[in-house]
């Protein structure tokens, strides 16, 4: 499969600057396990029958995967578009297109369960004890990466410019992380608003996460279909925009 070349080839240049990339994706859920869970957390009353460092931790891990699988397939993948021209260079090769763009997602969701995994390890620190379900939840993990990479492809396809990114990130991957269910219930949100942000698939990542850290499996199988759905349709159009961009 030659998306997995496009994949092998983003992994061997992180490699060469793999801390630094670590450090600026885990820093803000990971400042804010502590500053809420910690600082927040203490003022506050048991959250849906958990304590509040609890509650936020498996959300702060699926957040993790979003700004990590989004930020590679946007700064990152704009970069490889645009400045360094490597899109052109791979495609010189047998590399399609839906390779390239298949190879790119591989990564950022790559890139996402990487960030994750650190968040979810460092879960005994906090006295955090997760349960056996908890292994279930890698594989999840790439899951939602490759929903969150694809939105990613989607935006570098249509950008002109960096700049255009502010869009993505002020206006869909923020609210995201503010109203998805991760910082408070989502029952606490207006009715109509609580609808919008149960359709996106942040909040049935964070649902599910959470359900599956503390043993309580719930609709487990409904938010994997959503993100299963997502995932599917959101990967078709990046390829398809992404081919658009590219031959013209």
């Amino acid at each position: 499969m030659l998306a997995l070349n496009v994949w092998k080839r983003n992994a061997m240049v992180w490699r060469k600057h793999f801390k630094a990339s670590i450090i600026g994706n885990l820093g803000e859920p990971f400042l804010f396990l502590i500053a809420m869970g910690y600082g927040l957390g203490k003022t506050m009353p048991v959250v849906a029958n958990m304590s509040y460092l609890e509650f936020i931790a498996p959300g702060l891990a699926a957040s993790a995967v979003m700004f990590s699988a989004a930020l590679e397939t946007t700064y990152g993948s704009y970069t490889r578009l645009a400045t360094q021209k490597t899109y052109e260079a791979i495609l010189m090769t047998p590399v399609s297109v839906y390779d390239l763009a298949l190879g790119e997602m591989f990564w950022g969701a790559t890139k996402g369960l990487i960030s994750g995994l650190i968040m979810i390890a460092l879960f005994p620190l906090f006295g955090i004890q997760p349960s056996l379900w908890t292994f279930f939840i890698p594989f999840l993990l790439f899951l939602e990466g490759m929903i969150f990479a694809a939105c990613g492809v989607i935006m570098t396809a249509i950008a002109q410019s960096y700049e255009f990114f502010n869009y993505f990130m002020t206006l869909f991957i923020n609210p995201l992380f503010l109203f998805s269910g991760i910082l408070f219930p989502m029952d606490s949100l207006h009715p109509a608003l609580k609808v919008v942000f149960m359709v996106l698939p942040l909040s049935h990542a964070v649902q599910l996460y959470r359900g599956l850290t503390y043993g309580r499996t719930g609709d487990w199988w409904l938010h994997l279909l959503v993100l299963a759905s997502y995932a599917v349709f959101l990967v078709l159009i990046a390829s398809r925009l992404l081919k658009r961009r590219l031959i013209k």
